[in-house]
C-alpha cells in the first residue's frame, strides 16, 4: 500500500544556486547531495517541519528527450514552470520577509476562499504559491 508522498522533483537551472535559495532564503535544510554515475547529481532539500517529504532539485537532462529539455529550459527562462505550494502561518509577514530577501513576487497576499495566497518565483523561474489556509466549503467558491 502507498503510505505517503516522499519525493517531489522541481526542475532547476543550477543545483548549487537552487540549493542556496531553498535553504538560505526559504529555510529548507539539505538532505542529500550525492553525485552518482556519469555525473548525475541527486540533491534534495527538506523543510524542518516535514522532513519526510524531499524536494529533489533536478537539472533537466537525460533520460529526457533533448526536445523536452529545451522546452523545459525555455519555460524556466519565461518564468512559467509550476513549482510547489507552501503553507505559511502568516502570509503577509512571509511575503514581507521574502520580499526583503529579493524574492520576485507575481502577486502580493490576496484573499481567496481557501485562505490568503501570494505567488512568487524561485531562482529558476518556478512558481511558488504561499498559502495561509483557512476553513472553507465548496459554497465559498460560488
Amino acid at each position: 500500500m502507498i503510505t505517503n508522498i516522499s519525493i517531489v522533483s522541481v526542475f532547476v537551472k543550477d543545483v548549487d544556486e537552487s540549493k542556496k535559495f531553498y535553504t538560505d532564503v526559504l529555510g529548507f535544510e539539505e538532505k542529500d547531495d550525492i553525485t552518482l554515475g556519469e555525473g548525475y547529481r541527486w540533491c534534495t532539500v527538506v523543510h524542518p517541519s516535514q522532513p519526510e517529504l524531499q524536494v529533489h532539485l533536478a537539472v533537466p537532462g537525460p533520460p529526457l528527450a533533448p526536445e523536452l529539455v529545451d522546452a523545459i529550459r525555455r519555460s524556466q527562462d519565461q518564468g512559467g514552470m509550476n513549482g510547489v505550494g507552501l503553507n505559511v502561518d502568516d502570509c503577509q509577514k512571509t511575503y514581507e520577509e521574502l520580499l526583503a530577501k529579493g524574492v520576485e513576487f507575481l502577486q502580493p497576499p490576496s484573499q481567496r476562499p481557501y485562505g490568503t495566497e501570494a505567488l512568487c518565483r524561485d531562482n529558476s523561474g518556478n512558481w511558488l504559491v504561499l498559502v495561509q489556509p483557512s476553513e472553507y466549503t465548496p459554497a465559498d467558491f460560488a
